[in-house]
C-alpha cells in the first residue's frame, strides 16, 4: 500500500473515531425522535363503509385501491349504515368511517376523539314507491308528499342506517303517526327484493346517487321517485338538510330520464376519524377524497367537494391543509414516505443539528488529542527511565536495554503526515537520553579500580 494512501486512512480512521461520539449521540437522537413522532403510516387501516352494494360500499373499495399504491392496506368493514359507522368510531373497532349529516346524534364529548376529514358528498333522501300502489292506496298514481302515506307499506333500512330516525324526524312534522304506517326496517337488498315483488309499497333509504340499487330503480318501469316539493322548508327546519334538485333527463338524457326535474332532500356525508389515527394516514384519506369527490355530480358542480362546510365536527389539520393546499410542496417531486418522513421530523431534525453543530466543534481537538497521545505516551516511559539514571536505582546497560526496546516500539508508531514532526522529536529526545546514559557508563568505566 503507498504510503500516502496508507497515511490518509489512518488520518480518515482517527477522524472517524474522534466524532463517533458525537455521531452515536445523533443516531440515538434521531431514533428516539422516530421512535417517539413515529412518522411512517400503519400497513393497514380498517375502513367502516356500508351495506353490500351500497354507495359507501362502492367509495370503500375505490378508497382501498387509491390507498394500495402507497403500501396501505385498506380493511373494509361493511356494516348498516352512518349510525352503525359511528357507534363502532366511538368503540374503537375503526379508524375511519363514513357517516351522514342529521343520522345521530353527536355530543361534545366526541370532539376530543373524533375528526372530521371534510364534506364529501350529498346523500340525498330517496323515497321510492309503486305505482300501482299510489292508484290502490290514494287513487292516483303520484305520490305528493310524505302526509299521504298514511296506511303504505314503507321499507325505512336497518337502525344502523341513521335512516329511520331521520324519517321518523321527517313524519312527526308531518304530523303522522308511526302506528299510520306499516314500517319494516329490512336490509337494503332483501328490502329491494321484496318492493319489486310488490311486497312492499315504498322504500325510503339515504344514499349517493352512484349507488347500483338507485341507479336501477330510477330506471324500472312502475317505480317512481317522490319528489319532494317541500325541500326548501324542511331545509330550512333542519340545519343537517340540504335542498337539491335532480335534472331532467340527469339519469338517461336519450330516454330523458327523470321526465321532469325532482325536488329532494339531502344532508351530507362525512369521512370521520379516530382523533388518534395516524396523521399520514389522514392526509392520504383527505387526498384521496380530494380526486375521488371534486368532479361535478348529480347535485353539485366541479370542485364544490369536498368541503369543511356543515361540519358537526372538529376537522383535522391534515384534512384542511388538503382541502385548501392541495398536494404538499414535497410530495410533488418526492415519493410519498420520503415527503412525510421529512414534513413530519423536519423541526426534529432541524433541533438536533442544532445540537450537533456545536457539539461537533470538539472533534478537531478531540483528533488532536488522540494522534498526539500516540507520541505523548512515550515521554513518561522516556522520563522515567531519566529519573532512575539520575537517582542511581538502576545499571545503565539495564536502562539501555529498556531504552533499546522502547524505541523499537516508537519505530512502529504511525501518525499522519501533519504530525511526524512530533514523532520525530520523540526520537530526538530518546537518542539523547541514550547518550546521556552511555557518557555516565563510560566514565564509571573509566573510575573503575584496574
Amino acid at each position: 500500500m503507498p504510503k500516502t494512501l496508507r497515511y490518509t486512512l489512518i488520518s480518515l480512521k482517527e477522524m472517524l473515531l474522534s466524532g463517533s461520539p458525537i455521531v452515536l449521540l445523533t443516531i440515538a437522537l434521531l431514533g428516539f425522535t422516530w421512535w417517539w413522532l413515529n412518522p411512517n403510516p400503519p400497513k393497514k387501516v380498517v375502513l367502516a363503509t356500508g351495506p353490500e352494494q351500497s354507495a359507501y360500499d362502492a367509495f370503500g373499495q375505490r378508497y382501498a385501491q387509491a390507498l394500495k399504491r402507497y403500501g396501505i392496506t385498506v380493511e373494509m368493514v361493511r356494516t348498516e349504515g352512518s349510525s352503525d359507522n359511528l357507534d363502532r368510531l366511538r368503540r374503537g373497532e375503526v379508524d375511519l368511517g363514513f357517516v351522514q349529516g342529521g343520522s345521530a346524534d353527536l355530543g361534545y364529548d366526541e370532539e376530543d376523539s373524533i375528526v372530521s376529514l371534510g364534506s364529501l358528498f350529498v346523500e340525498p333522501l330517496w323515497l321510492f314507491y309503486r305505482e300501482d300502489a299510489a292508484k290502490r292506496l290514494q287513487k292516483e298514481p303520484v305520490l305528493k308528499n310524505l302526509a299521504d302515506l298514511k296506511g303504505w307499506r314503507v321499507n325505512v333500512g336497518t337502525p344502523g342506517s341513521g335512516v329511520p330516525r331521520l324519517f321518523n324526524t321527517l313524519l312527526q312534522v308531518n304530523r303522522i303517526e308511526p302506528r299510520e304506517i306499516v314500517l319494516s326496517q329490512l336490509e337494503q337488498t332483501p328490502a329491494t327484493v321484496a318492493f319489486l315483488d310488490g311486497q312492499l309499497d315504498a322504500l325510503v333509504f339515504a344514499s349517493a346517487p352512484e349507488s347500483l340499487i338507485v341507479q336501477m330503480l330510477l330506471q324500472t318501469p312502475g317505480v317512481k321517485l317522490l319528489d319532494f316539493a317541500q325541500a326548501e322548508a324542511y331545509s330550512r327546519r333542519f340545519g343537517y338538510l340540504t335542498p337539491v334538485t335532480m335534472p331532467q333527463g340527469m339519469v338517461d338524457l336519450a330516454n330523458n330520464v327523470p321526465p321532469r326535474n325532482v325536488r329532494l332532500v339531502a344532508s351530507t356525508t362525512s369521512l370521520l376519524a379516530r382523533a388518534g389515527t395516524h396523521p399520514a394516514v389522514l392526509q392520504l384519506f383527505a387526498q384521496t377524497a380530494v380526486e375521488m369527490h371534486g368532479g361535478a355530480g348529480w347535485f353539485n358542480r366541479a370542485r364544490e367537494y369536498p368541503n369543511l362546510d356543515h361540519s358537526e365536527l372538529p376537522v383535522a389539520p391534515e384534512a384542511e391543509r388538503a382541502l385548501k393546499g392541495g398536494l404538499p410542496f414535497l410530495q410533488r417531486y418526492l415519493p410519498f414516505w420520503l415527503a412525510n418522513v421529512i414534513e413530519r421530523m423536519w423541526l426534529a431534525m432541524g433541533l438536533i443539528i442544532a445540537l450537533a453543530l456545536p457539539l461537533s466543534r470538539i472533534v478537531p481537538p478531540l483528533y488532536t488529542f488522540r494522534i498526539r497521545s500516540r507520541v505523548f505516551r512515550w515521554y513518561a516511559e522516556l522520563r522515567d527511565i531519566e529519573q532512575r539514571h539520575e537517582a542511581g536505582s538502576a545499571s545503565a546497560d539495564e536502562l539501555i536495554a529498556q531504552l533499546d526496546d522502547m524505541e523499537h516500539k516508537v519505530e512502529k508508531v504511525v501518525v499522519p503526515l501533519s504530525y511526524t514532526d512530533e514523532l520525530y522529536a520523540l526520537r530526538g529526545n530518546i537518542h539523547l537520553v541514550r547518550k546521556k546514559l552511555l557518557r555516565k557508563g563510560s566514565a564509571q568505566a573509566v573510575g573503575a579500580p584496574a
